[in-house]
């Protein structure tokens, strides 16, 4: 049976990736106690990469909030994972890192990462607030726009 927050990603017609493996000596996710934090994710749908380059010279403000949300739902994807499939078990998405890869006069870092935070409202309502960094990144891995990770509650 899906649960609560399944059945809103379906209302919202949003279908979740594949979670993205670690291309390194990382984990994706690591549970403590009743909080989960999940490693860095960029802007890959089920191993294909999406635009790349530096926002506000190769990528839109636009394009760089689109590779936010889809750094979101990479995010989703493993939390989903970290909760043994039960996205009901999230109780509040407590802090979200944003990192732009952007040159140092670029100043639209929150409008980018804004992609990524209006998911999370939008898929877990109230429970989705948090609280945010968005920052500048001189380059980010495989030249990805933007980088997302994030710390969450869980039951």
């Amino acid at each position: 049976m899906a649960g609560k927050i399944d059945a809103r990603l379906a209302e919202l017609g949003i279908e979740l990736p594949e979670a993205p493996a670690p291309v390194a000596s990382y984990v994706p996710y690591t549970v403590s106690g009743k909080l989960v934090f999940l490693s860095g994710q960029i802007n890959v749908w089920n191993g294909e990469f999406g635009p790349s380059g530096k926002v506000g010279v190769d990528v839109t403000i636009e394009q760089g909030q689109e590779a936010a949300r889809l750094c979101a739902l990479n995010l989703i994807a493993h939390l989903k994972n970290a909760c043994g499939g039960d996205l009901d078990r999230v109780s509040q998405v407590i802090r979200l890192g944003g990192f732009v890869n952007c040159n140092p006069d670029f100043a639209d870092q929150p409008k980018v990462i804004e992609g990524a935070s209006a998911l999370f409202i939008e898929v877990f309502g109230d429970a989705g607030r948090h609280a945010r960094t968005a920052v500048c990144a001189p380059s980010l891995p495989f030249l990805a726009p933007v980088e997302v990770d994030g710390i969450f509650e869980i039951s």
